[in-house]
């Protein structure tokens, strides 16, 4: 059995208690698996000519795109003309693909209300967050700061783009949760010194996760939202 529990942990990490509660964006805020590996398969198609089954693409998925490719091939040349092959498909299937997962914009708006402070710290680039956001109908002003794999530090499973977003909001580590969907998400938030929570409706397991050790697991985003709201 995993050490850490579900939603009855909520108890003992009351979201009222975080001055910051941060996201992940690709499977945690916006539902974008199958626009992801569409992306990925038209990627190696073209440049491949075949298409590896997508569990070697998910082993890998939460990382930053130039990392990703470069277990395809040996050159700068090869990763950037990869990289330009998936954003272009992906930017252009945006609106076909993508969804925002139920109950985000509504639970954005409450911690809002509460007073937290939120964030977005993606390994997606600053053009294709903002597409995405748009996509699913949410206004990127909710957030009071958002860190894409455009800055120019190192990016998760490293805990510099969470401790940038900290910097950035000017809130300590002790007062802040990081919510995602992958191993590179937990690991980030917790070499960040946050508190890690595993968005189980993304499309990792609990299986998957829990070995990671988050602080919390939970079913749905509305979970944040303390059981007082």
């Amino acid at each position: 059995m995993p050490s850490t529990s579900r939603s009855d942990t909520l108890g003992f990490m009351p979201t009222k208690n975080l001055d910051a509660i941060l996201f992940d964006l690709d499977g945690t805020l916006v539902d974008s698996a199958e626009l992801i590996l569409e992306s990925w398969r038209h990627t190696m198609r073209v440049h491949l000519g075949d298409v590896p089954p997508d569990n070697v693409w998910l082993a890998t998925f939460g990382q930053p795109l130039r990392t990703q490719f470069k277990a395809f091939t040996d050159t700068p040349e090869g990763v950037q003309a990869m990289v330009d092959t998936y954003v272009e498909h992906n930017l252009r299937e945006h609106e076909r693909y993508i969804r925002r997962f139920p109950d985000v914009e509504e639970t954005l708006m409450s911690l809002r209300d509460r007073g937290h402070a939120l964030g977005i710290v993606t390994s997606k680039a600053k053009r294709g967050t903002g597409v995405s956001l748009a996509a699913c109908g949410l206004d990127a002003a909710m957030f009071d700061v958002i860190v894409t794999s455009d800055e120019p530090i190192p990016h998760k499973p490293d805990p510099a783009p969470v401790r940038l977003a900290l910097e950035r909001l000017g809130i300590s580590a002790g007062a802040a949760a990081y919510v995602g969907d992958s191993i590179w998400d937990m690991r980030s938030g917790r070499g960040a010194g946050v508190r890690t929570i595993a968005a189980l409706w993304g499309p990792f397991s609990e299986e998957e996760l829990a070995p990671e050790k988050p602080d919390v697991m939970l079913d749905s985003i509305r979970e944040l939202i303390p059981r007082d709201a």
